[in-house]
């Protein structure tokens, strides 16, 4: 006569066998999702803290430095950068600075159509990717930059974040902020800059390892007085009025 077994296995539930694999993924998601909070909490304090305060060297600047042996840098206060250097800055780079909330559309559909995405960056882009990131071409460098970016422009004023630029812009190898630029080019303080000076300086943007403010080229030269007519301009129909004294 045939036993039944003692103890017959029930079949497993497919469902039980799957609640451990999804507690697996909403801890994972879980963390993630922390993860990603702090580091904005993280870059909120950031954009808070450097309104007021000024920010230490970045990651570019410490990567020069440990490459170069040393880099020349001096931070100076807004008071002490001369008006036309702020104005030959904005001509050079972004001339509608004062009119954006941090992205020219004019200047990137421009660029799109011509299939470049060179002049498209904003004053406030090269702030925040300067101040906060890191230099490269990345996708999530560029997304953490578009979304810093509008978080800096709220926050910020606009002569706060021309103030920053000024004082991080590389203008020679190695040659970090417009003080440490006029006395390595020309002998003199940021707040002495005469226009043709200050224009010479805006034009080896953003270029300073190809072009020199002291020893200029032709296109350097024509680069120059294009500035000085757009600083001037500028100051004629009020776009600076974001950032004058």
């Amino acid at each position: 006569m045939a036993t039944r077994p003692k103890n017959p296995r029930k079949p497993k539930d497919p469902a039980a066998l799957l609640m451990p694999a999804r507690s697996v993924r909403r801890r994972v998601l879980r963390w993630v999702a922390r993860g990603f909070l702090a580091v904005a909490g993280v870059f909120a304090v950031l954009v808070l803290l450097f309104s007021f305060l000024n920010p230490p060297v970045n990651i570019y600047q410490l990567q020069e430095s440990s490459r170069l042996g040393g880099i020349q840098r001096e931070w100076v206060a807004w008071e002490d950068i001369a008006p036309v250097m702020g104005r030959s800055a904005v001509a050079a780079e972004d001339a509608n600075f004062c009119l954006h909330w941090g992205f020219d559309m004019t200047a990137i559909r421009a660029a799109v159509a011509q299939g470049s995405n060179r002049g498209a960056s904003t004053i406030s882009q090269q702030v925040v990717k300067n101040v906060y990131l890191w230099h490269g071409r990345s996708w999530l460098r560029k997304a953490m930059e578009g979304v810093l970016t509008p978080a800096v422009e709220l926050i910020w004023s606009k002569q706060r974040i021309l103030e920053v630029y000024l004082n991080i812009a590389e203008f020679d190898e190695g040659v970090f902020g417009v003080q440490a630029a006029a006395r390595h080019y020309f002998n003199v303080d940021a707040r002495n800059l005469s226009a043709l000076q200050a224009a010479r300086l805006a034009a080896v943007l953003p270029d300073p390892k190809g072009r020199s403010a002291s020893n200029p080229s032709n296109f350097v030269r024509n680069r120059t007085r294009s500035i000085i007519s757009g600083a001037e301009t500028i100051a004629a129909d009020g776009r600076d009025a974001c950032f004058k004294y």
